[in-house]
């Protein structure tokens, strides 16, 4: 009889393992990515687009002022503010599904050495800003996120580009980690300049606007072509 219990107590520390195994896969990165976005119903990642290899939503490293944002989607709404004709807030859905979405396959390199190539799927930050129409003398957009982090561009940067607010990466949706509802896919830019975690677009005519790393020092303009830490 105790050999019996201590095999039922040997088996039951096993399975205990197995399981914790699998979650800790799941929560660490570790293992194929798991989409537990309650938003997304596709949950294989895509790792090749016509032909070009991508990189995993697991090769980011964490970077953020205060660590991840966990949204509450019931309250979520994207704003568009400041220096426009009609001001809008959208819910998620209002935004994903109210406006043009696009694909593109865009590479963010980080200042800290290493650099992901992921498939985007967003909607245009100029389609958003030509519905509420900017006044004149706009010339600055600013984004804000959710942990108080900001950044900003020209607007003829923003229009010129095509420049995407990204809900999806690699066909999945944007985990929390990786900024969930909405990240800036800011082409040709150093990596802090892809705020995540978008909560509101500010038109503005600050030229000398600077966000949060370009008022301690990190380039504005912050071409890839030219050292991230100046003017």
């Amino acid at each position: 009889m105790r050999r019996e219990i201590q095999i039922v107590i040997i088996a039951a520390i096993l399975i205990t393992a197995v399981i914790y195994a699998i979650d800790f896969a799941g929560h660490t990165g570790f293992g194929p990515y798991e989409d537990k976005n309650p938003e997304n119903s596709r949950y294989t990642e895509i790792r090749e687009y016509e032909g070009e290899k991508l990189s995993s939503v697991n090769d980011f490293r964490e970077n953020s002022i205060r660590g991840p944002v966990y949204p509450d989607m019931s309250t979520y709404r994207l704003k568009i503010s400041g220096l426009v004709k009609k001001p809008a807030s959208y819910t998620y859905s209002e935004a994903v599904s109210g406006f043009t979405n696009h694909s593109e396959v865009t590479t963010l390199y980080c200042v800290e050495g290493w650099q992901v190539t992921i498939l985007w799927e967003g909607i245009s930050v100029s389609d958003l800003i030509d519905i509420s129409g900017p006044e004149d003398q706009a010339d600055t957009v600013i984004f804000h996120a959710y942990d108080g982090y900001t950044t900003s561009f020209p607007l003829e940067y923003i229009t010129g580009n095509e420049i995407i607010l990204a809900h999806s990466m690699n066909g999945i949706s944007l985990p929390p980690e990786r900024g969930f509802p909405f990240q800036l896919v800011a082409e040709d830019r150093w990596g802090y300049k892809w705020i995540k975690w978008v909560t509101e677009i500010e038109l503005s005519d600050d030229g000398n606007y600077r966000g949060y790393w370009e008022s301690r020092g990190y380039s504005d303009s912050a071409e890839l072509d030219e050292s991230f830490f100046g003017t």
